[in-house]
């Protein structure tokens, strides 16, 4: 079952004053927008408002996915404590809010919690972009499919920064010479649209790992395990719940290979290999176990352990080398994806040092990083550089 947050405010100028809305639809596991909305609700009081949001935000996640679990989150205390049945509703214009709201999902479908204001900001933003805009209902759906997925880079923002403009130009009794390049004074710029969001899948288990041995690329490049198996299809049924994979890539090997096919048969996509998201070589390591690695070869592992230039034994890729093109892998990815949710089925290596340069950490830290089997873990890639890890290692679809 597929898991949506929705985050929703409302305010008025004046209460009763100019009010609107903002909501926003998040995929629970992997933060992605799905949905924003917001709409101008001409003079009505505040609570009004806030009950205006959490009715766009429920319709939208609606629209989604009508069997959804929902998580509501909301800065305020009246309509999340009336909602969740512990705060009577009094007010004659909140009854039929309230009683529409309810109508919307099933009893039990939708939870509700209350949050501090300064934790919903994106909601908040596009509440006081309505107010601003002083204009009629508009939203911005997020593409969540290969079809209907090329969008203006334009965002919600900047059209309303555009249509404040246009209301001080109007006053003041000028024309703008370019209504898309100018912005409302004291305004950001827009913000860089939709990430590159890679879910992170390692791939099942294969015979070489409940015995925790090196297994590269430079080995037997062994298959998947019955467990494997097993694993490769609760993690296929966990990511078509969650319903917004794009396009799936693979690394060349077999275990990869067969994961990724097992979420593709399900989800109806195809496979890309990708030949970036290989593991590491460990060379003369390969099939042998940490400790066999210590007795026949202490030297050298020891300075693996602490030099990220050292390579294996035997001529082996150093974390160094596996870092240098991954990054290379990312850019190429990000560029190619942006705004689209790909899963990308690889190894505990270049998960790892996903997340690694994502975080700006250092080459240490892929030692306490525990990545397990048919894990999920989720980097989001954003068009000026920055990145956001959202989720790592995690093993819940495992579980019987």
């Amino acid at each position: 079952m597929r898991e949506f947050i929705v985050e929703a405010d409302g305010g008025s100028r004046g209460n009763p004053g100019p009010a609107g809305y903002g909501s926003v639809v998040l995929d629970a596991v992997t933060g992605e927008t799905l949905v924003e909305a917001y709409e101008y609700l001409g003079v009505v009081t505040n609570n009004v408002a806030e009950y205006r949001g959490l009715l766009a935000g429920l319709r939208a996640a609606r629209d989604l996915d009508p069997s959804a679990r929902v998580h509501v989150r909301m800065d305020s205390k009246l309509v999340v404590e009336q909602m969740s049945g512990r705060w009577k509703i009094k007010h004659p214009d909140m009854k039929p809010l309230a009683l529409e709201a309810g109508r919307i999902y099933p009893p039990g479908q939708v939870t509700y919690e209350w949050i501090p204001r300064e934790r919903n900001k994106h909601a908040d933003r596009l509440a006081n972009e309505a107010m601003d805009s002083g204009t009629s209902a508009s939203s911005v759906r997020k593409p969540t499919s290969a079809e209907g997925a090329t969008h203006e880079p334009s965002s919600a923002k900047a059209d309303a920064d555009v249509r404040a403009a246009k209301a001080i130009a109007a006053k003041a009794g000028t024309d703008l010479p370019s209504a898309q390049a100018v912005a409302a004074p004291g305004w950001a710029p827009a913000d860089m649209g939709a990430p590159a969001t890679f879910v992170l899948l390692r791939h099942g288990e294969t015979p070489l790992t409940p015995q925790k041995r090196f297994s590269g690329s430079g080995g037997t490049d062994p298959a998947l395990s019955a467990v494997g198996r097993e694993q490769a299809e609760r993690a296929a049924e966990a990511l078509a719940r969650r319903g917004t994979i794009q396009h799936i890539l693979a690394s060349p090997l077999t275990r990869t290979r067969e994961t990724a096919a097992a979420v593709a048969d399900r989800l109806g996509l195809e496979v890309t290999v990708e030949d970036g998201l290989i593991e590491t070589d460990f060379a003369a390591w390969e099939g042998l176990t940490f400790g066999e690695v210590r007795e026949r070869y202490p030297d050298d592992l020891n300075t693996w352990l602490s030099d990220p230039e050292a390579r294996p034994t035997g001529g082996g890729e150093s974390f160094a080398a596996t870092a240098t093109r991954i990054a290379a892998t990312r850019d190429k990815l990000v560029a190619a994806y942006a705004g689209r949710t790909v899963l990308l089925v690889t190894h505990v290596t270049p998960i790892k040092t996903f997340v690694r340069l994502a975080l700006g950490a250092p080459p240490e830290s892929l030692f306490r990083m525990e990545l397990s089997a048919a894990s999920v873990s989720v980097v989001a890639h954003y068009a000026d550089g920055n990145a956001s890890v959202r989720l790592l290692n995690d093993t819940s679809h495992l579980r019987p």
